[in-house]
């Protein structure tokens, strides 16, 4: 190992492919070697930041930012060391990528970064996240990898891997990369095994296939119109005949994969194109998907948004009269609304809230032994047919219970339950170590304790950072909109004051 000092005496260090830095420094510093290897210099390391570089969905940014070529590689590489010593074995990894136009850049860099580690690298090209998830386990596969930014807009991007059974890789394991990023691993033997880089986009085929599987030979969604959003992103050359295969009429927005409009105004956070297509066409159903498809928005015929906490409900009783659902336990996270959670424990079942994240919602699944779990977002798990979110699958399922139902979907909401006034903002906070440690703003706290007392049963308070975005996630929840409304101004005005940098 080589150690480097810069002219601010924050240490560097190298790896076998680059320099690794345990401090957040400028690029633009110059470092003297202090050894006597003889290799050359590098006047631009990769800068990391001082807070965790794995969030809740992996690692997430600015392309061209935090998200470099330089340090794509670099994950690569160490990812691929922890892929093959947990799996004890080397082997292939599966490679997939959303439309962004950051997509290739990335891929080449951890394409790199991997086969320096010796390992295979099968390429799909554009490819949604569950299908990464399902290649990864349905093949000899040890991990995947994919990259994408989920519902963030265009200039974003991230990665995320998983392990060789289609789960996201654990947080032991990814600080275990991020650990050999910062210099703090051993450097593996030197090696002259290099992997090697393969398209594969024909795997593609097997994980479509896979989406009509559980849904048996008798789904039917002949006569029924539905409206798909596919929002410029991953699942845009799949997803119609996914639902045309079992005789829907379909009829698609934004079904283009594009770099420079994925998820702008369109998809699962953005349904108003939606609402107006399904009035419009006085479809039975729409859908409404996010850039890498691992999540699902869906609307009824009113043009109501029928959320995840609305599909859980109803895959809830679908298992549950089917005897499929252990415990009658549906696992959500804290920001599931309440009226969901009366409702369901009304029917008899039982109701479990975790922190935000699928991640913590497929923990909670793992260690009670529940089926069913998800979150409002539309990122539903269902592990008798996936171990990950998938929401072409979910959406399948959706229209196949209506279907069987022998109503409409909004008789369905009509008959299901009253959600609670939730209302939800989003305060965007660039510097990151103030949003990621906004529970250390004193004025936050109080008004946050202050707005609690004040509702006392009738409401409750939510404030978080976001794991994806550069965003405080403000949620207050009340039995009167005037309420909610009221307690949400405040506690913005409290963020936007304290913790926004002007």
């Amino acid at each position: 190992m080589n150690v480097w000092l810069c002219e601010e005496n924050s240490i560097m260090v190298t790896s076998p492919i680059g320099i690794q830095n345990l401090a957040l420094v400028e690029p633009s510093l110059r470092y003297q070697q202090k050894s006597s290897t003889g290799l050359s210099l590098r006047n631009y390391p990769v800068v990391l930041p001082k807070s965790p570089l794995f969030g809740t969905d992996g690692i997430r940014g600015k392309a061209g930012e935090l998200l470099s070529a330089d340090l794509a590689l670099q994950v690569g590489f160490w990812a691929g060391q922890v892929l093959q010593e947990e799996a004890g074995k080397i082997g292939p990894v599966v490679m997939g990528q959303d439309s962004r136009n950051s997509g290739d850049m990335l891929a080449m860099a951890l394409a790199a970064g991997l086969t320096s580690a010796g390992l295979e690298v099968w390429n799909l090209g554009l490819c949604t996240t569950p299908g990464v998830a399902y290649l990864t386990a349905a093949t000899e596969a040890i991990g995947g990898v994919m990259i994408s930014a989920s519902h963030n807009p265009p200039e974003d991007n991230g990665i995320k891997f998983f392990s060789s059974k289609g789960a996201k890789l654990s947080a032991a394991l990814q600080k275990k990369i991020e650990e050999g990023l910062r210099g703090l691993a051993s450097n593996p033997p030197a090696t002259n095994v290099w992997g090697k880089h393969y398209p594969r986009p024909e795997l593609i085929t097997d994980y479509v296939e896979s989406l009509h599987s559980p849904l048996k030979s008798g789904t039917d969604l002949r006569g029924m119109r539905i409206v798909l959003d596919l929002a410029w992103g991953a699942c845009a050359e799949i997803a119609e005949p996914v639902f045309t295969e079992l005789g829907a009429d379909v009829i698609c927005l934004h079904n283009q994969p594009d770099g420079d409009r994925i998820n702008v105004n369109c998809g699962s956070t953005h349904l108003q194109t939606l609402i107006a297509a399904v009035q419009e066409h006085s479809a039975d159903i729409g859908f409404a998907f996010d850039g890498d498809a691992d999540r699902v928005m869906a609307v009824d015929r009113q043009g109501r948004v029928v959320d995840g906490d609305y599909i859980l409900y109803f895959w809830g009783q679908t298992l549950r009269q089917a005897g499929k659902l252990p415990q009658d336990l549906i696992v959500a996270t804290v920001m599931a609304n309440l009226g969901f959670e009366l409702a369901w424990q009304q029917l008899g079942g039982q109701f479990l809230r975790t922190k935000v994240g699928d991640r913590y919602v497929q923990a909670q699944m793992l260690e009670t032994g529940a089926m069913l779990g998800g979150e409002q977002s539309g990122h539903i798990l269902c592990h008798h047919y996936s171990f990950t979110g998938d929401g072409l699958l979910t959406a399948l399922h959706l229209a196949s219970l209506v279907r069987q139902s022998g109503v409409s979907l909004t008789k369905l909401v009509d008959q299901s339950f009253q959600t609670y006034p939730q209302l939800l903002h989003n305060v965007r906070v660039e510097d990151r170590e103030r949003r990621l440690h906004w529970e250390e703003c004193d004025a936050l706290k109080n008004a946050i304790a202050q707005g609690e007392a004040a509702m006392g049963d009738q409401g409750r308070i939510l404030v978080r950072a976001s794991g994806t975005e550069p965003v405080i996630r403000v949620m207050v929840e009340a039995v009167t909109v005037e309420l909610a409304q009221e307690w949400t101004s405040q506690l913005v005005n409290v963020v936007e004051q304290h913790l926004v940098v002007a």
